[in-house]
């Protein structure tokens, strides 16, 4: 049996999202694998998207990710350094402890959506470590924290085997290998986006709107935007915006499957969050975007999305009083190529070429 660690950032639900994609298709078309998936902060919903008796789950926090100003979208420099402080305070106890771990599982493959915790230690012990997103937590606060703090996570992803880099990236310096896959998604399931449409537009008459903002934003006042007053329109909003109107459908805490709602939509209104954006992308559907200064990670894809036409952004202030009115283009045909086949099977042939490497030295 073959062993992958898969590494998930502590930071919303948006890499946990695009790293259940990959794990549904790896298990697909090699269902003797096992994963062992190491996160803390959206477990419950990986638990509920992964029902294989070959992923298991271990707890343990991965990174630190953003802090936000309260009632805002803008970045708390000074939390951020407080609370990575506090997770590198013991790095190197926590890399030895990987290095255990790995020893102790047989872990044949590396994967990491995008912590440094493991990079390291897969280094030391001679396993592949595959790194898979957009940005890393190193560029990602560049311009939050100073960077001595930095240059311990500057070490770790110098580790990595392979980047596997998607869209809107900035991460041409790592000395590793690189492999660009630009966009991929969960694959909607037969018949889920009817019957998301069977419920919030039954008539097929009116403009779907996602409204979503990502599960880590609060202290924000939802319910007086002008934008649920647009006429013809009925929203689609995640379980954390509280807006109590009779055109406002809040998806379920417990559905899993939320990239069937944005591919039911006809507009996505979204902060710059990659995973979202990457949905919205794979399933044809426009975009707005929320523009949010001092996050580089934002800045670089929202800089893609603008080259390549896939959507346009709008200012916070501009949101503030933003009321659709069919100004947004129709969805095309087709989207973009959904990616995830192409990457399990970059990461199946890392395992094969490790396992004949392996018994090539017996």
């Amino acid at each position: 049996m073959k062993t992958i660690a898969y590494y998930i950032s502590d930071y919303g639900y948006g890499h946990a999202a695009r790293s259940i994609a990959i794990i549904r298709e790896l298990l697909e078309r090699e269902p003797s694998y096992r994963v062992i998936i190491c996160h803390s902060f959206a477990m419950e919903f990986l638990q509920n998207s992964l029902l294989y008796n070959q992923v298991t789950f271990r707890k343990i926090a991965t990174d630190v990710g953003y802090f936000l100003k309260e009632g805002s979208l803008e970045p708390d420099k000074n939390k951020l350094a407080k609370e990575f402080d506090r997770f590198v305070e013991n790095w190197e106890r926590k890399i030895q402890l990987e290095v255990q771990f790995f020893q102790q599982m047989k872990v044949d493959l590396v994967v990491s959506d995008i912590s440094p915790l493991p990079l390291e230690a897969a280094d030391r012990v001679g396993i592949p470590a595959i790194g898979i997103s957009n940005f890393t937590w190193y560029t990602a606060y560049e311009s939050l924290l100073d960077q001595k703090r930095l240059e311990i996570w500057k070490n770790s992803y110098a580790k990595m085997s392979c980047f596997f880099l998607l869209a809107g990236n900035q991460e041409s310096n790592w000395p590793c290998e690189k492999r660009l896959f630009p966009f991929f998604a969960r694959k909607v399931q037969a018949g889920k986006m009817e019957s998301v449409l069977d419920w919030v537009n039954p008539t097929k008459k009116k403009t779907v709107i996602f409204f979503g903002l990502g599960m880590k934003i609060d202290g924000i006042e939802f319910e007086s935007l002008p934008l649920w007053e647009s006429e013809n329109c009925v929203f689609i909003v995640s379980s954390n915006v509280e807006v109590d109107r009779d055109n406002v459908f809040s998806i379920p805490k417990e559905e899993t499957e939320s990239q069937a709602y944005i591919a039911a939509s006809d507009l996505v209104i979204t902060k710059a969050g990659w995973g979202t954006i990457s949905e919205a992308v794979v399933y044809n559907v426009p975009l707005l975007i929320l523009n949010r200064e001092g996050m580089k990670e934002d800045e670089n894809t929202i800089n893609y999305i603008r080259k390549h036409g896939l959507g346009k952004t709008i200012e916070w202030e501009e949101m503030l009083k933003y009321q659709y009115h069919e100004e947004i283009q129709e969805k095309k045909e087709n989207g973009l190529r959904n990616e995830v086949e192409a990457i399990v099977e970059e990461l199946r042939e890392t395992v094969n070429r490790r396992t004949a490497d392996i018994d090539t030295d017996k």
